[in-house]
């Protein structure tokens, strides 16, 4: 009855090791072992529930044939009253086989009782078993998909610092420089290609310039 249930128990840790060193999915293994044991710990209630009605039935058959035990005996005490010897020995021969009966019901039922007990003692075990295993599956998931977690998280860092990316990190730096470059070559060029009439032009505005200056200068002198 509790082979099943045992065998679980036993390989839970190499098998989930196994399926981790497969790349199997370690959280739904989880969940499939809890609905195999709950469906055995199911079948057990079962078991228990028809033992105990078994033990009760048992109870009951005895208690009746000690009631018929205690009734014939009354009556071969009324016979013997009645001076009616035959009958008082006819009830207590009816008598002996329901303390016959009495003894063998008892046994059985007493065996009964002790099945019916440790079933129900292995039954509690179990459960809390199945209860301790719950809280650890919980605990397991949580780990698993942590792990989850962390395995992608360092993958995408790897990414992040791998030559590749290097490499292309550079061409792009590379490019910016040569942009720089390039518009400073062109307003160098910007500088060198202007005229001489441009500088003459120039020149003839400042002699402008300083002219006016003279004029203003000696028309204050008269």
């Amino acid at each position: 009855m509790f082979k099943f249930f045992g065998r679980i128990k036993t390989i839970l840790s190499s098998e989930l090791n196994a399926a981790l060193d497969k790349a199997e999915d370690p959280v739904k293994m989880l969940d499939q072992y809890m609905r195999e044991m709950g469906e055995e710990i199911r079948e057990v209630e079962k078991a228990v529930a028809k033992q105990i009605a078994n033990e009760k039935i048992l109870k009951h058959k005895k208690d009746d044939a000690e009631a018929m035990v205690a009734k014939r005996q009354k009556q071969a005490e009324q016979a013997v009253q009645a001076g009616n010897d035959d009958l008082a020995k006819r009830a207590l021969l009816d008598k002996k086989e329901y303390e016959n009966n009495v003894e063998t019901l008892s046994k059985s039922w007493e065996q009964a009782k002790n099945d019916c007990e440790e079933l129900k003692r292995k039954l509690n075990e179990m459960k809390k078993e199945y209860q301790q295993m719950e809280l650890k599956k919980d605990s397991l998931k949580a780990r698993a998909e942590s792990a989850k977690v962390k395995t992608k998280l360092n993958r995408t860092m790897s990414s992040i610092g791998n030559d590749e990316s290097k490499r292309g990190f550079e061409r792009m730096e590379e490019k910016v420089l040569q942009f720089e470059a390039e518009a400073e070559t062109s307003e160098d060029l910007h500088k060198a290609s202007r005229t001489l009439d441009d500088e003459f032009a120039k020149l003839d505005n400042d002699v402008d310039e300083e002219l006016a200056n003279l004029k203003r200068a000696m028309a204050k002198e008269e």
